[in-house]
């Protein structure tokens, strides 16, 4: 499409189409309604409605009972659930239910539960004036602002993936890396954060040694208890910069999950996990999975959510440090970019059959 043929119309003109406006209009109320929406839906994860909702259909003062909360408070909650479509609700009875299709996606300790990312979104949303601010003043928030409930709200996103996924069906997109594990290999994992995938692989491969690294000192120790708590011997957690690492041990495996796109330096981070690797080291990265050309981005359904995710967390975070401001939609063909000028050979991208949202990029360095 031309400059030309791009449509600017005057907003009191008479050829706007009216019918276009008010369907914009309603999509635009539907928007800020979902964005009112997502913290109750944090509210009914919190207080462990949805969970309490489970022993089946219930009066408000019932549910409340249940849950141990106030029924006036509740009543209102039901009120938007009811009307969003969450809940059904019986007028006579005065008796409400989450069907059992929803209570699939809002409860349980699966990945298939959702309402932990209504979390995500509150924890994000809070910094919007700062992140406004930036708008007009460059720089960003750092990710210190974020803490310490980022860190509660990745690790609580991260561990039905970590436990579900990575090993089960992530870590063989890698050919021969499962089999190696089982052996006994060196492993890093690179902005480990509380440490969920570091603990996972140690307690699945305990041949293996597992050493992750992260600047997050709080979040260090997050994990060491978590080791401990496994009482495992072959998993250690070290406190240092992704971008500054040389850490005089070489390994046969690296794994970095969902952190290359917030990182200040990026290049180096990618560099510095090259020389890590011994000759024919395979590194496995985990990012979202989107396009870094927006027009192929267009009717993806996690883009909008990745492009919002990215200005209020990934970006600003990133350009707080003066960094290269990746964001989280950086994009496969970035990526790709990246790994082949840091060093890397032959890439294979994956998509996860329980997460599409999301890509597996797998590598190696050259031997």
């Amino acid at each position: 499409m031309t400059t030309e043929e791009i449509n600017r119309p005057d907003p009191g003109a008479a050829d706007v189409d009216e019918q276009a406006v008010e369907e914009f209009a309603l999509r635009l109320v539907d928007v800020i309604t979902g964005g009112l929406l997502t913290p109750l839906l944090e509210i009914g994860r919190r207080t462990g409605l949805f969970e309490s909702a489970l022993d089946g259909p219930a009066t408000s003062a019932e549910l409340a009972d249940r849950a141990g909360l106030q029924e006036r408070y509740v009543r209102e909650w039901l009120g938007a659930m009811v009307s969003a479509g969450i809940f059904e609700y019986a007028a006579t009875e005065r008796r409400y239910w989450l069907p059992v299709e929803h209570a699939a996606v809002l409860t349980g300790s699966g990945v298939e539960n959702l309402a932990p990312m209504a979390h995500l979104v509150t924890a994000l949303t809070r910094h919007t004036d700062e992140v406004a601010r930036c708008f007009a003043s460059g720089g960003g928030v750092p990710y210190a602002a974020f803490l310490p409930e980022i860190r509660e709200v990745m690790d609580g996103l991260w561990q039905p993936t970590v436990r579900d996924l990575l090993v089960q069906e992530i870590l063989p997109m890698a050919p021969g890396l499962p089999d190696l594990l089982t052996r006994g290999a060196r492993v890093a994992d690179v902005a480990c954060g509380s440490g969920n995938v570091a603990v996972t692989l140690g307690r699945a491969f305990p041949r293996s040694r597992f050493t992750g690294y992260d600047r997050d000192a709080d979040g260090l120790e997050v994990a060491r208890t978590r080791a401990a708590a496994h009482g495992l011997d072959n998993v250690e957690f070290v406190l240092a910069d992704a971008a500054e690492l040389s850490p005089g041990t070489s390994y046969d495996a690296v794994v970095v999950s969902y952190a290359l796109h917030d990182q200040a330096r990026p290049a180096q981070v990618l560099a510095a996990i090259r020389e890590m690797l011994v000759p024919g080291g395979t590194l496995l990265m985990y990012e979202p999975r989107v396009s870094s050309d927006l027009a192929d981005n267009v009717g993806n359904p996690f883009a909008p959510m990745t492009y919002a995710i990215s200005v209020l967390h990934c970006l600003t975070v990133s350009l707080a440090e003066g960094g290269a401001g990746l964001g989280t939609a950086f994009g496969e063909q970035v990526a790709l970019d990246l790994l082949a000028d840091t060093g890397f050979g032959p890439v294979t991208v994956h998509e996860s059959a329980a997460d599409p949202g999301s890509a597996v990029f797998v590598t190696h360095r050259p031997a």
